[in-house]
């Protein structure tokens, strides 16, 4: 069992930046590849990006590519998002979660963090 809290959302203007930070209980962190995904009002969620539990593999949306960075610190079991040039369509909701292994299914996931971009 993995308890994910998400952290770091907030209000920001159009060109902005934010860290999301989302700490892991348990022992097994590294058992983990872990994502974060958005999902806005009236829309589907969608993944954002994904980091390997060594953190040497990233996948990354189009949308966010080059903007948005996923890391990992597993001394300190937390995984982040760091999001510069943010727009107003990446308002949304933003939840992190933990996939087993290599495992496509997300077996945990956060409470969600909310994130406003005002233009």
């Amino acid at each position: 069992q993995v308890q994910l809290v998400e952290s770091g959302g907030g209000l920001v203007t159009a060109g902005g930046s934010l860290r999301l930070s989302c700490a892991a209980s348990g022992r097994t962190f590294t058992s983990y590849a872990m994502g974060w995904f958005r999902q806005a009002p009236g829309k589907e969620r969608e993944i954002v990006a994904r980091i390997s539990w060594d953190g040497l593999y990233t996948y990354y949306a189009d949308s966010v590519k080059g903007r948005f960075t996923i890391s990992r610190d597993n001394a300190k079991n937390t995984v982040y998002l760091q999001m510069n040039s943010l727009k107003p369509e990446d308002t949304a909701v933003y939840y992190c979660a933990a996939a087993i292994g290599n495992r496509v299914e997300y077996a945990y996931w956060g409470q969600g963090t909310q994130v406003t971009v005002s233009s």
